[in-house]
């Protein structure tokens, strides 16, 4: 699908986890604003431009897949929440928040987390049950 093919906002993101899971480096470029900014909170990382986060991702150690689980969007604003599980590195959750504008991804603020690496404390135990 060519990025002139996607604009609305929700498909743009949705096209993003498409690329990713193809390793379509130079398609989900496409689909990136020049000066993207996106920021990962839990491991206090800032990513500056097109080039450095596309880069990080194709580092990435392979043996992963995508599962996207919802897309939810609100007019330039995209909440996308996906499973990545890893051959070694165990199952990641990610929940991302997007800003898209002119059907380029201007923006981000990634929550990445490991399943499980969070455990629930002792306290809550009377009112929660497991997933």
């Amino acid at each position: 699908m060519d990025v002139a093919d996607v604009t609305e906002p929700a498909a743009v993101v949705r096209e993003f986890w498409t690329r990713m899971q193809a390793r379509d480096w130079a398609g989900l470029g496409a689909l990136l604003a020049d000066d993207l900014v996106v920021e990962w909170p839990v491991s206090a990382e800032r990513i500056e431009g097109r080039a450095d986060f596309v880069g990080v991702n194709a580092e990435y150690p392979e043996g992963w897949s995508i599962e996207v689980i919802r897309i939810v969007a609100d007019g330039a604003t995209v909440v996308s929440e996906v499973e990545v599980p890893h051959e070694t590195m165990g199952v990641h959750r990610a929940l991302s928040l997007w800003t898209v504008r002119d059907g380029r991804i201007t923006g981000g603020r990634e929550y990445w987390t490991e399943l499980g690496s969070d455990p629930s404390p002792q306290w809550r135990e009377p009112f929660v049950r497991p997933l």
